[in-house]
């Protein structure tokens, strides 16, 4: 079976060290460990975080990403550049408007680093932001409508015609994320 390469990519103020970032590592070093699969560490300016994942991916694409909240939105940035498959966990559609209502000073616990959100951050995500989906069929995205940060309706407007899987309640983190890699997986061609 070929090698194939698949990105995780953690939310705002999150990291490698995230739970469901660890749990996907956990799943492809136990069911998946012909696959290589990064997580990176993502900085928190959105031409930063573009350019760390085009450092990453310059020597291979990928053939899926993982996204979830703004890592969605990125992993949409990346699936539309790639064409490649894209399983999205709670995914911000507009990033821009988000996170206009948290500006200010946070620390990376896993950079060991202060980052600050500032307003010109904010059109450089806008601008990044892709229209709609040009291939929906390459878009698994799974949504919780108890999520307490996004409305969980952007994303079913925004990705309508994508594999949409709407589960009601459970919270922006995804509750039961585990046993949804087995779909992922199948989704993403990776089995």
């Amino acid at each position: 079976m070929s090698s194939k390469l698949v990105v995780y990519l953690h939310g705002f103020a999150s990291s490698s060290q995230s739970e469901k970032a660890l749990l996907t590592a956990d799943y492809f070093a136990r069911e998946l460990p012909h696959h290589r699969l990064l997580v990176p560490d993502l900085p928190y300016t959105p031409n930063e975080a573009m350019a760390c994942l085009q450092d990453l991916l310059q020597e291979q694409r990928p053939d899926a990403v993982i996204g979830s909240s703004l890592g969605g939105f990125l992993a949409t940035v990346l699936a539309e550049q790639h064409q490649c498959y894209a399983a999205l966990i709670n995914p911000a559609v507009r990033p821009h408007l988000l996170l206009a209502k948290h500006l200010g000073r946070y620390y990376h616990p896993v950079r060991q680093q202060h980052y600050e959100v500032t307003q010109d951050h904010l059109p450089l995500l806008a601008q990044l932001a892709p229209a709609k989906p040009k291939n929906p069929a390459l878009y698994q995205v799974l949504l919780q409508s108890g999520d307490e940060v996004l409305n969980y309706l952007d994303a079913v407007d925004f990705y309508q015609h994508c594999q949409l899987d709407v589960q009601e309640g459970g919270d922006h983190s995804y509750q039961g994320y585990a046993n949804r890699l087995p779909d992922i997986v199948k989704f993403c061609q990776l089995a």
